[in-house]
């Protein structure tokens, strides 16, 4: 559409030009031929002055300065001529590359059009401004160029002027008073006088190139800073975001957490008002705030169970070492103090300082309800995740305790459309951490021995039940009866007829490794049809983290096993869960989980006691194990 438009306008700049040049001609008259053989051949010699424009690919040659005395002294057909054929030759012979023919065609008609505009404006009325004639030519000469060159290249007409023309028109009033004094000086002095234009002439023409040169080196300058400016932009914006797939590489739940809180600290800092640099250090904070989750360690961080009074302590320092990290960064802006400050709470009660109120810097206070909404309505290894209209709720009872009202007030208004917001922004793509290196077959200093110590962990318990002969008398004979039985299905009979009198639970799963899963091989208990189609990835879920940490847990949360309870309308009325390790030489080959319905129902001495069988258990799956290779 815009071609066909580009063409229909040169087709009738060219024939507005023909019949303005030919009419020209046809009615040509001459008072003095020398005189005007003299200007013209100045005014051909002229258009091989050339200054560059700026902007757009093109030129403008000083053969104006002519024009503007051919108006004034000769008549149109004269001008026409001189004014066209100068056009003429600066198109054809003095470029680099041989022109189109309608590119010509279009220039010569251009120059035609704005001689008769100017032409007609200095003689109407008999006004003869020099003024006026220099303004009528210089508008619409330029305005004609800069309308093809628009449309050609899908540019703005006014601003492809404004940056390309408008800056010469202080010029082309330098050469309406020029042709004045030529005309002056030829009514008292005579035509000869002309040849005095040359030096002028120069003068003018090398104002031109400085000036140009001045904006070219100006335009070149600032591109480069520009460009530099993008580039650090960028450089931090990579940097942040490399640091953000570090943090998710360790934690697999703060992936999506990283980009949602962004999306959500930034557009509430735009309804407070904040602006661009603070904008973009609460950005940064938003994704790298948990940076300093890189010096806890991992089982503290992906734990299904509650921590330990050491563990919490543990997990604090990361407020101070990511602020620590990130002011090794050295943004240009304050990112740190919202790193530091995004576990402050507004009653004072948070830490690592108990700043309160207006003490904690806003970027901070942002930061703290965003991060707490995102983690109520996400999956944690401890928890499920809220319904958003809930987890709302939850943020609005803090509001003036541990969150700033005007904070919380901006949340509950917008929540939903901030979700559809974060929801649709995924730029981060995700490391994987499922990846196998084949090569390397051992360190060089070789593997640990490992080997279950059931004994000691047996010595251990009986210490710690001795008022409970019973229950060590059973603990007694079911490890016996797993270290005698002669394979798997033997073990779980015993472990359905007798754990439950030494562990008491409601529901129990003996997980077994297959791959990168974890399959329940046998189920028992009250509430074993919830677990008969779980399937635990390595690290997701209670059971799935005991088996890539090794680590046991006690009191976790059940509902956090995946696939457990999908169907949203049940409700869960498992409480707690103790997981132990079945650990053997080889690595960890299975998981055994047992649930009860009582928050916080597993003691030490039932973690001690299930250890101790899981040790006895273990053995069986190795012994088999060994079986199988033996056939």
């Amino acid at each position: 559409m815009k071609s066909l438009r580009a063409n229909s306008y040169i087709g009738l700049v060219v024939a507005a030009g023909t019949a303005i040049l030919g009419h020209g001609l046809w009615t040509w008259s001459s008072a003095d031929v020398r005189r005007y053989l003299i200007y013209a051949v100045i005014a051909v010699v002229a258009s091989g002055l050339k200054v560059s424009l700026p902007s757009v690919k093109g030129t403008m040659s000083m053969s104006f300065l002519f024009v503007l005395i051919g108006i004034s002294e000769f008549s149109l057909g004269e001008t026409l001529a001189m004014g066209c054929l100068g056009m003429m030759v600066q198109s054809i012979f003095l470029t680099k590359t041989r022109p189109r023919p309608i590119r010509v065609a279009f220039s010569v008609a251009s120059v035609a059009c704005a001689i008769q505009i100017a032409y007609s404006v200095h003689h109407a009325w008999e006004l003869q401004s020099g003024v006026l004639t220099a303004t009528a030519y210089f508008v619409a000469n330029t305005l004609l160029i800069a309308t093809v060159i628009a449309l050609t290249e899908h540019q703005s007409v006014w601003r492809v002027w404004r940056d390309s023309y408008f800056w010469s028109f202080p010029n082309y009033l330098v050469g309406a008073a020029a042709a004045w004094v030529v005309s002056a000086a030829s009514r008292y002095i005579g035509w000869e006088a002309a040849l005095l234009l040359l030096p002028i002439f120069y003068v003018i023409y090398r104002s031109h190139n400085l000036y140009i040169g001045r904006l070219e080196e100006a335009k070149r300058r600032a591109e480069e800073q520009l460009a530099h400016a993008e580039e650090v932009a960028a450089l931090h914006r990579r940097t942040i975001e490399t640091l953000a797939l570090a943090i998710e590489a360790k934690d697999q739940t703060t992936h999506d957490h990283l980009e949602r809180v962004e999306v959500y600290a930034v557009e509430v800092a735009k309804d407070l008002g904040f602006n661009e640099t603070e904008i973009e250090a609460l950005r940064a904070a938003a994704l790298l705030h948990d940076i300093g989750k890189l010096a806890v360690p991992e089982y503290i961080i992906s734990k299904p169970g509650k921590l330990t009074p050491d563990e919490f302590e543990k997990m604090k320092t990361h407020t101070v070492m990511g602020a620590e990290m990130v002011e090794r960064i050295r943004f240009p802006y304050a990112v740190a103090p919202i790193v530091r400050g995004h576990h402050e709470k507004w009653n004072g009660t948070g830490y690592p300082d108990g700043l309160a109120g207006e003490q904690i810097p806003l970027g901070a206070r942002i930061l703290s309800a965003v991060d707490c909404l995102d983690a109520l309505s996400s999956d944690r290894q401890y928890r499920r995740a809220l319904p958003l209209d809930e987890a709302i709720k939850v943020v609005q009872a803090e509001s003036g305790k541990s969150f700033d009202a005007k904070v919380v007030e901006i949340l509950a208004r917008r929540y939903v459309e901030l979700e559809r917001m974060a929801k649709s922004s995924k730029r981060i793509a995700k490391l994987p951490t499922n990846l196998r290196i084949e090569r390397g077959e051992a360190p060089a200093a070789g593997f640990e021995k490992v080997a279950p110590d059931a004994q000691k962990d047996l010595v251990n318990f009986h210490h710690s039940i001795s008022d409970r002969g019973v229950r060590a008398r059973l603990l007694d004979q079911l490890s016996s009866v797993l270290a005698d039985c002669g394979g798997p299905d033997a073990a779980f009979a015993a472990l359905r007829a007798s754990l439950g009198l030494i562990v008491p639970y409601n529901a129990m799963a003996v997980y077994l490794r297959r791959g990168e899963l974890l399959l329940p091989e046998v189920v028992d208990g009250g509430d074993f049809y919830n677990f008969t189609n779980v399937e635990a990835p390595l690290g997701g879920g209670l059971s799935g983290w005991v088996a890539e940490n090794g680590k046991a847990i006690i009191n976790g949360n059940p509902s956090v096993e995946p696939g457990y309870l999908n169907d949203p309308s049940r409700f869960s009325v498992l409480k707690s869960a103790l997981a132990v390790p079945l650990a053997t030489s080889s690595g960890i080959v299975g998981v055994v989980s047992l649930y009860r319905t009582e928050q916080d129902a597993f003691t030490t001495d039932h973690l001690a006691a299930l250890t101790s069988l899981a040790s006895a258990l273990a053995g069986v799956f190795e012994l088999a194990a060994q079986r199988e290779q033996a056939v």
